[in-house]
């Protein structure tokens, strides 16, 4: 009810102050309780909203921008017009009338598999996989810069560092192993936006992604220092009882629950991880399907083999990313570098989906390959040698646990250069994988500076046409 005599100005701040100040209060225990809420093992394994068809996943990124019309979107009408002029209105970013030169693929496209779908031979054993991929060639992103498109390839935000979307999955689901991290991500190179593409950012810390470094050393500390396993065990349990009695007198401290659970982790991670990272019980002929030699440890075959020893182990998401933000996809002189970056990866990818399908773990595992955007249909010089960051339409691709096989989802036009039908922005690419874990995106939330955050923002529309 409103008073219907007059008050003063120092009347209507005090009483403003006390309703803005309990409207801040409320929200600050709000984020309290929902962070104490999971306190207790905020791993601990967790039902999805809805029965899962996908148990794990396995996230391929490809750093720098691969070009879709030289890998997985054919376009016969460029290749006619090469060199031919068109005039576009806005050139990375800048707006005006600017005249360019199509320039066709370097390479042929060509049938694959029983379902025909054109790969192009720069990916000559994905190509023979095709049957088992779910192909998306309408995938568009917000930003035409590659530290921008990386993070919300990775976080869904585009702009500001945001948990990754891994992070999101280990808090929403866990993990069915509590000796190993929930999230790895294998790496040696530092990509663009760096650590943020794996950060937990205002979740829980025990989220945040682990990195692996291919080599000989991949954790740190990987191996106890102390003689025994019984005398390691008595000094953390003596400094989980003092950080335990720390955290009694504080409200709440989410670093310190971060650490504790931390040192829990890694003590298991002693016992597993060496494990996990040792290939000598590794068959032949499986080593051979990811192109892996005797003593490979750096190769982008051992990152995708480590992957499916990882989630045989039940680690929920890993994520191999190829290369870092120096020598990628970022072709803008030298097309001819894609030869080079796709050799590296195109058998071990293919070797990968064929080691979960001889396993069983291919109906419950969802496999993803993406990078941060493609690269243009064209460029302002004639036969230019290179291709300029292209975020209008690009492709990606899903397979396993849950993705129908074999399939094309969307088109861009006649020259790649906009979508033409079924537009799958990242947002509604992050909603699809969250939904095959069980998740539906709208409400894996978390409430963070009175705002109720998602991986997907306010955006994401589940992709149901590529779903079984």
């Amino acid at each position: 009810m409103f008073s219907s005599y007059p008050m003063s100005r120092r009347q209507m701040l005090q009483r403003a102050a006390g309703g803005f100040g309990a409207i801040a209060l409320s929200g600050m225990l709000a984020e309290l309780d929902a962070a104490a809420s999971t306190s207790s093992n905020p791993l601990a394994p967790r039902q999805p909203h809805f029965p899962a068809k996908a148990k794990n996943v396995i996230f391929l990124f490809m750093g720098g921008g691969v070009s879709h019309v030289d890998t997985f979107d054919p376009k016969p009408k460029l290749a006619e017009d090469h060199n031919k002029t068109l005039n576009i209105h806005n050139f990375r970013g800048h707006l005006g009338n600017f005249t360019q030169h199509f320039k066709k693929a370097q390479w042929e496209f060509r049938p694959r598999g029983e379902s025909g779908i054109e790969v192009s031979d720069l990916f000559p054993y994905v190509g023979d996989t095709i049957d088992d991929i779910a192909l998306i060639r309408s995938l568009t992103t917000d930003h035409i810069a590659h530290y921008e498109a990386t993070l919300g390839m990775h976080t869904g935000s585009f702009n500001f560092s945001r948990p990754s979307m891994g992070s999101w999955v280990s808090y929403g689901l866990g993990t069915e192993n509590q000796n190993l991290p929930s999230f790895v991500v294998i790496t040696g190179a530092t990509p663009y936006a760096r650590g943020q593409n794996w950060s937990n950012g205002f979740l829980p810390g025990c989220h945040q992604g682990l990195q692996v470094f291919p080599g000989t050393m991949p954790i740190a500390n990987m191996n106890r220092r102390v003689p025994t396993a019984d005398l390691q065990s008595m000094e953390l349990e003596l400094l989980r009882e003092m950080n335990v009695e720390n955290l009694q007198q504080v409200v709440h401290d989410d670093q310190l629950e971060a650490r504790i659970k931390s040192f829990e982790t890694a003590f298991g991670m002693q016992t597993q991880a060496p494990e996990v990272f040792d290939l000598s019980g590794e068959t032949q002929s499986t080593l051979d399907l990811y192109g892996l030699k005797s003593g490979d440890t750096t190769s982008f075959g051992w990152n995708c083999l480590i992957a499916r020893r990882m989630i045989e182990k039940g680690v929920r998401f890993v994520e191999c990313i190829d290369v870092g933000s120096t020598n990628n996809w970022d072709d803008h002189s030298n097309m001819l570098n894609h030869a080079r970056l796709a050799k590296n990866v195109d058998q071990p990818i293919a070797g990968l989906i064929q080691d979960l399908k001889q396993r069983g773990l291919f109906d419950e595992t969802l496999v993803v390959w993406t990078t941060e955007f493609g690269r243009t249909p064209y460029m302002p010089e004639k036969d230019a040698t290179g291709r300029d960051h292209h975020p209008m339409v690009f492709s990606s691709w899903m397979a396993g646990a849950g993705v129908k096989k074999g399939i094309v989802h969307g088109s861009s036009d006649e020259y790649g250069i906009s979508v033409a039908d079924k537009r799958v922005h990242v947002h509604d690419f992050h909603a699809t994988i969250l939904h095959l874990l069980g998740i539906d995106h709208t409400r894996l939330t978390f409430r963070h500076s009175g705002r109720d955050y998602r991986l997907t923002d306010v955006f994401g529309n589940v992709v149901h046409d590529i779903l079984t």
